[in-house]
């Protein structure tokens, strides 16, 4: 049986399709979700309230969250659980001595990590940007932002969408989510509770909350009926240094399961995630693969077979910047690390390919893409 993704309130419905096609997670005239990856990361330090306002007023359906806890359990959205690289904790000499090495996902990672400070503390550092060789201009915002709470983007999105009249949907992601239980800071009860009490209910409501492993999306099946997507990662990621796994879920890798998300990618496992999420979200080469000279190739059978099971399918992410195009659509200044090429010639590739929508750090040239796609 089919489990159609839910509507976002009144405007993101299944749309009308032929016999035996499914269309799941657009909006009510059928376009394509898009989602703010982080926010309007190519404009601003990702994962700030300025980031995803500008996302909101460039015209993003979707503005997506990543949550990590602090010590005394607030969720709040950053990256990585490692705050070294996204904020200016390194410039704070009162938090020198809780630098640290600790095992995440099986990985040695050095760094600051969120469980170490409370929400207190945290809200006295500031933060920049990640990847500052490719979006120099962005490290003009450095030491501006505060590092976010659910809270604050809730209020936020509300905020815009009594001004706007508009449905903006979030789409929050649990990170490590295993590696947080197992310190006795579990993030599913925490982000179910705030969600409902902001409000949000049911199979219509405008969330969706994601996660790259399979029992943390079981166990919030049992806690809330709002929408769930499994996120699938490159099925050919190289082990890390250390030799730990990266190609599957790392909950299948901790418990001893031998499936990788190859397997998930497969018609029986897309029929086995829809047992218990509504859409999938695939890293883009499960859905066009790239040629060996890093040319989009041919699409897969990825989207067709995932509507067969009843699933969305949002993939990740499209970004504007030479180095994550493929060649034949990067700027002629080819080798630079932050020219921008024509992200909508890719865009229009997966549109093409049937997704149902697509996380990118541009929303404005996103929203302009899906404009150009459905003018044609």
């Amino acid at each position: 049986m089919l489990r159609f993704l839910p509507a976002l309130l009144a405007t993101l419905i299944l749309p009308a399709c032929a016999p035996g096609t499914v269309r799941l997670g657009r909006t009510a005239e059928g376009q394509p979700l898009v989602v703010a990856h982080r926010g309007a990361s190519a404009y601003r330090p990702e994962h700030t309230l300025a980031g995803y306002q500008l996302a909101i007023e460039q015209g993003a359906d979707v503005i997506e969250p990543d949550l990590v806890s602090t010590r005394d359990g607030a969720l709040v959205a950053r990256h990585e659980n490692e705050i070294g690289g996204t904020t200016d904790v390194a410039k704070h000499p009162e938090f020198a001595a809780r630098k640290t090495t600790r095992s995440i996902d099986g990985v040695p990672v050095t760094g600051w990590f969120t469980e170490d400070f409370t929400l207190a503390e945290l809200k006295t550092l500031r933060a920049r940007e990640r990847i500052p060789a490719n979006r120099p201009a962005n490290t003009t915002y450095d030491g501006q932002f505060e590092v976010p709470t659910l809270q604050e983007v809730i209020a936020l999105v509300q905020a815009y969408a009594r001004k706007t009249g508009r449905v903006i949907a979030i789409y929050p992601e649990t990170k490590h989510p295993s590696y947080f239980r197992s310190i006795g800071l579990p993030l599913e009860e925490k982000l179910v509770a705030t969600l409902h009490a902001a409000g949000y209910h049911g199979r219509h409501a405008p969330v969706f909350i994601q996660s790259f492993e399979v029992g943390n999306l079981k166990q919030l099946r049992t806690l809330t009926d709002l929408p769930l997507v499994q996120l699938l990662d490159n099925p050919k990621n190289p082990p890390a240094a250390n030799g730990t796994p990266r190609n599957a879920p790392w909950d299948f890798i901790a418990s001893g399961d031998k499936r990788s998300y190859a397997d998930l990618t497969t018609p029986a496992g897309l029929r086995e995630i829809a047992r218990y999420a509504d859409a999938v979200g695939p890293y883009k080469e499960i859905v066009i693969p790239r040629s060996a000279d890093n040319r989009l190739g041919v699409p897969t059978s990825f989207v067709t077979d995932a509507h067969a099971a009843g699933l969305g399918v949002h993939v990740w992410t499209l970004r504007p910047e030479n180095p994550f195009l493929p060649v034949e659509l990067r700027s002629a200044e080819s080798a630079s690390l932050t020219a921008r090429g024509n992200m909508a010639d890719e865009i229009d590739a997966y549109l093409r390919a049937g997704i149902d929508g697509f996380f990118s750090d541009d929303p404005q040239g996103a929203r302009a893409a899906v404009r150009r796609f459905i003018a044609r």
